[in-house]
């Protein structure tokens, strides 16, 4: 069981020594009994972990497992990188919180270095700072609506942003919803999602139906007047759904055209994941008047951004302030991921593995009728599951073997998508072409086994 003792040493201090060593079936009997139901966990038996070093995590019983997920896309880099994790304790020993009633200088830092790496001509350039991907999508959605005075929103079938208020609201997905939408004003316009065209029609001759959509959207659903247009450049937990290159070029001039504002979900997609470029929006040639980040942003330290130009930005009314917002630990970790990613030129980095591990995937659905679809940028593939080519019919129990097969052979990905059929790869972006071959490898083996399997 894990210890927690106080000892008083000679200097009469106290200190708390924690030993950690429950097993992973304490683990879970403690979960079911004093953790919320609703904590959702991946495999039929849930994963206990207690340690990560670079693309590797260990559980409970020291069994290493290669991390192709990193935490939902946080852990960018990778686990526990000594360069990140060194600034967070010296930061820590020296300063640990500042609410931003206060400055500090790693937060005026952090905001100079993103102002930075911002798509080029977009004058996005002044950042709020909070905890999370929810809370960064929760301050675009609200300054949208105070600078605009507007009060609509659009975003996307499929789409996912958080947990708050607003984020329930527009959820695109009924299993991620847990009560009835509790913000008025929001419309959701159909998904760019090719492989499923809510058209029934087909790539490139559809002409992209689904963006002229948009038309149709703000003259039926809304006043004429959103506040704002949001969407992230992949649907993440959509199932790692990307839009034809002209969809944004449509859809974007036409909320402009009726007064609103483009917001930019690059929680899941920025810093480089989507390889080629700092943010997965550059792909499409459009430029948001506000964009969000979190996850990869501080190496799993709670950080979420909201960025936007000066005139949005100081048009906003009132006061507002982030306790935790750009708090000196997250910031400095944030520091530390941007230096990591600028020496590795990780934008490139993603670009050159990321077209690895398409065609390494591509070659599997040759392989394994099981794959449906392969889809993604860079780092960020999806692989959809189906019973059957031709109807399509969604794999979902097959998906969920699938995860479990991969936990067994020691290789970590994620799982998505409104059907729960689409397995989603993202692995720490420092990874090597010998950890997508080791991916791939198990891969096979195991959509063999699944294949087999009934269901």
């Amino acid at each position: 069981m894990t210890n927690a003792v106080s000892n008083k040493s000679s200097d009469g201090k106290t200190h708390l020594k924690v030993l950690a060593n429950l097993s992973s079936q304490e683990v879970r009997a403690m979960s079911r009994e004093y953790l919320m139901p609703a904590v959702f966990n991946y495999f039929s038996e849930p994963l206990v972990l207690r340690r990560g070093s670079g693309m590797h995590v260990e559980d409970a019983e020291g069994v290493r497992y290669l991390d192709c997920f990193g935490g939902i896309l946080t852990v960018g880099l990778g686990h526990c990188l000594p360069e990140i994790s060194d600034a967070i304790a010296e930061q820590a020993r020296t300063l640990g919180h500042v609410s931003t009633l206060y400055q500090n200088e790693w937060i005026v830092r952090l905001a100079q270095s993103v102002a930075g790496k911002m798509p080029a001509g977009s004058n996005l350039k002044q950042s709020f700072f909070t905890s999370s991907g929810t809370e960064a999508d929760e301050m675009a959605v609200m300054l949208a609506k105070n600078v605009t005075g507007r009060q609509e929103i659009i975003a996307l079938r499929h789409s996912y942003s958080g947990r708050g208020m607003y984020a329930v609201s527009a959820m695109g997905h009924a299993n991620w919803r847990p009560i009835p939408p509790q913000l008025p004003g929001i419309s959701l316009m159909p998904a760019p999602y090719c492989y499923r065209c809510p058209f029934g029609l087909s790539y490139p001759t559809c002409e992209v139906r689904c963006a002229d959509d948009i038309k149709e959207v703000i003259a039926t659903t809304t006043t004429g007047a959103p506040a704002a247009f949001i969407a992230e450049p992949v649907l993440g937990v959509g199932g790692f759904i990307v839009p034809p290159r002209e969809y944004f070029q449509k859809v974007v001039p036409e909320v402009k055209k009726a007064g609103g504002l483009f917001i930019c979900d690059e929680v899941q997609t920025g810093w480089g994941r989507t390889g080629t470029y700092w943010n997965g929006i550059e792909h499409f040639g459009v430029h948001p008047d506000i964009i969000t980040f979190a996850k990869a942003s501080a190496s799993g330290m709670p950080m979420g951004i909201t960025v936007s130009t000066p005139q949005i930005a100081g048009a906003f009314k009132g006061l507002t302030l982030a306790t935790y917002g750009g708090n000196p630990i997250s910031s400095i970790a944030a520091m530390a991921t941007m230096h990591i990613m600028e020496r590795e030129n990780i934008p490139a980095r993603s670009e050159r593995l990321g077209k690895k591990l398409r065609a390494g995937l591509d070659g599997l659905k040759d392989k394994h009728p099981l794959i449906g679809d392969v889809r993604g940028l860079g780092l960020m593939q999806g692989i959809e599951l189906v019973e059957d080519r031709r109807t399509k019919q969604p794999a979902p129990k097959r998906a969920n073997l699938l995860l479990d097969a991969m936990k067994a052979r020691k290789v970590l990905i994620g799982k998505g998508g409104l059907y729960g059929n689409t397995m989603r790869i993202a692995p720490p972006m420092l990874c090597e072409e010998t950890h997508l071959d080791e991916l791939l490898h198990n891969l096979d083996g195991a959509l063999t086994d699944v294949a087999k399997a009934t269901v």
